[in-house]
């Protein structure tokens, strides 16, 4: 066996496991690694800054069902990438973080740019660890492959120490992470079923990750089949269609009233894939944890996560996109007519989704509901945080995986990396990104990235000059006392064009349609400015209902 540095073993181990496509940003610590890179086949997107490279990472796992990879220096590096990071935990999606290190021989001394990564990451991250021996690379990667996937997926960050990925080393490679059959079987579906169908008012609650789109094909026919109301988790909307005559909503912040109630009213829950957190039962309020007053059907990978806040009636532990492969090829057993229960579901959607006036020139309700008519079927919409984003969960139609994607942990500047990765992965498919002036400002710079690799989305800047949820949230709790909230923002059109992309400045609702097309002909990344009322700060809230509900 011929021996190789470690940068060169690491690479060759990642294509072993079928690695595509890696982000980063260059440092000095891995230089040893960007050589193995340089001819391997593997294509790595370059970003501007670290938690952008990771966002990006972290959708194109999404998008792929696989470990996103993203390669960082030390230090400021490292710690930049942790709002990626985070993004993973709470989203569950497999990553794997690579982090250039001081040389092993000078730790504990506070050396240049010196972090324990291991204790740095501990609380959000799988597993954190540092590979001590350049021979033991391949057993180590191995392992953060097998962890990013497993159970709940989530992100796993591996320390490279400088000296280890240059020194040279006879180490076997590894083969890539087994695929594991199906983890469920005839019996435990007839179990399902058998709970499921003994209700009077059933509700299909679906979400998590690692999804994909013949999963959401099933679950649209599982419903159909079934006759079952479907709805979605908080930024989890594509799970089904949301045409689908079945669906009913998503379970977010700021839901409509009527799924909340019913929520509250169903008397079975089949969750299939998410963790049923705080947002989706309006803050353990709608569904109490100690007391539920309905059947749970719980299915998730991890089996730590079933019990761990709601006891299920019924909890298997297995991926959600087998359950729905076979519950999608089941005949319905009898069961109660629950066509009026779904039915009505429905209609309560369609009422909520109806456009209502906000104040302003520019009505967001309005461009989004166009723009959700208009988008092709393949189309994918992205977002990041802020009140921005509740006009496009409530207006927006996604169509099925993969039709969305937003961050679960409410991170603001995710929207504009996600769209980069989505694509580069789907470059046949029209990519459209939602910001906020707030949101997008905080990853804007990768506009530099998106013009590199021919990138050529669509972002949609909600300005209304102001961090609005916060605003929204200061007018309910000190009224009137704007402290904080206020922004200056640049000449977005101006920006774009000087990054060389494309750039427009809408000031009137009726302008946005031809606005869009222009931008979708310029065959580049294009930013379109909407200049919003700061009065909207979200769908049927204004500064002065807000107030008004202070008093």
């Amino acid at each position: 066996m011929t021996a190789r540095h470690g940068g060169q073993i690491l690479v060759d181990q990642l294509k072993a496991q079928g690695v595509r496509r890696v982000f980063s940003v260059p440092g000095e610590s891995f230089l040893a690694a960007l050589d193995g890179l340089y001819d391997s086949g593997i294509e790595n997107i370059v970003c501007r800054h670290e938690g952008g490279a990771c966002m990006m990472a972290e959708a194109h796992a999404k998008l792929t069902g696989q470990p996103g990879v993203v390669f960082v220096t030390r230090g400021p590096g490292a710690t930049n990438a942790s709002s990626g990071i985070h993004v993973a935990r709470q989203d569950s999606t497999p990553l794997i973080l690579f982090v250039g290190q001081i040389d092993n021989r000078h730790r504990d001394r506070e050396a240049f740019q010196e972090v324990n990564y291991r204790e740095f990451f501990r609380p959000i991250a799988k597993w954190a660890a540092e590979i001590d021996h350049s021979e033991r690379l391949p057993e180590y990667i191995s392992r953060a492959f097998h962890q990013a996937r497993s159970g709940r997926p989530g992100p796993v960050v591996l320390a490279l120490p400088e000296n280890i990925l240059s020194a040279r080393a006879d180490a076997p490679d590894i083969p890539p992470v087994a695929p594991m059959p199906p983890s469920v079987c005839g019996e435990q579906i007839d179990a399902v079923l058998e709970m499921l169908c003994k209700a009077n008012r059933p509700l299909v609650v679906a979400g998590g990750s690692v999804w994909s789109s013949a999963a959401a094909q099933g679950l649209a026919e599982f419903a159909a089949n079934f006759g079952l109301p479907v709805c979605a988790t908080f930024r989890r909307m594509d799970r089904i269609d949301n045409r689908h005559p079945n669906y009913a909503g998503d379970l977010a912040v700021g839901m409509n009233p009527k799924l909340a109630q019913r929520l509250r009213e169903a008397d079975c829950l089949l969750v299939l894939g998410a963790r049923l957190g705080d947002i989706a039962t309006g803050g353990y309020e709608l569904v109490d944890p100690a007391d539920p007053g309905k059947t749970i059907i719980h299915i998730h990978p991890d089996p730590d996560e079933l019990g761990r806040v709601f006891r299920p009636d019924l909890g298997l532990a297995a991926p959600a996109v087998d359950v729905i492969d076979r519950l999608s090829r089941r005949d319905a057993p009898a069961h109660p007519d629950w066509a009026a229960w779904t039915k009505a579901a429905r209609a309560d959607y369609l009422d909520w989704i109806t456009p209502r006036e906000t104040p302003g020139a520019v009505k967001l309700e309005q461009v989004i509901h166009q723009l959700s008519e208009a988008l092709p079927e393949n189309a994918i919409v992205t977002n990041g945080a802020g009140n921005y984003a509740a006009f496009l969960h409530r207006y927006l139609r996604a169509r099925a995986f993969p039709g969305h994607l937003a961050p679960t942990s409410g991170s603001m500047g995710y929207g504009f990396p996600a769209a980069i990765a989505a694509k580069l992965e789907h470059p046949d498919r029209p990519v459209i990104c939602f910001a906020g002036d707030g949101c997008f400002q905080m990853t804007l710079n990768e506009l530099s990235t998106a013009r590199q690799y021919g990138a050529n989305i669509v972002v949609i800047v909600c300005n209304n000059g102001q961090y609005g949820t916060i605003r929204m949230h200061q007018e309910k709790t000190y009224p009137g006392r704007v402290s904080g909230t206020q922004m200056f923002n640049p000449d977005y059109a101006a920006l774009a064009r000087a990054y060389g992309a494309h750039g427009e400045r809408v000031e009137r609702t009726e302008d946005f349609e031809a606005a869009y097309a222009r931008a979708v002909a310029s065959d580049l990344p294009a930013v379109i400015e909407l200049v919003l009322d700061p009065d909207a700060l979200s769908p049927g809230l204004t500064i002065e209902t807000a107030r008004a509900l202070a008093q």
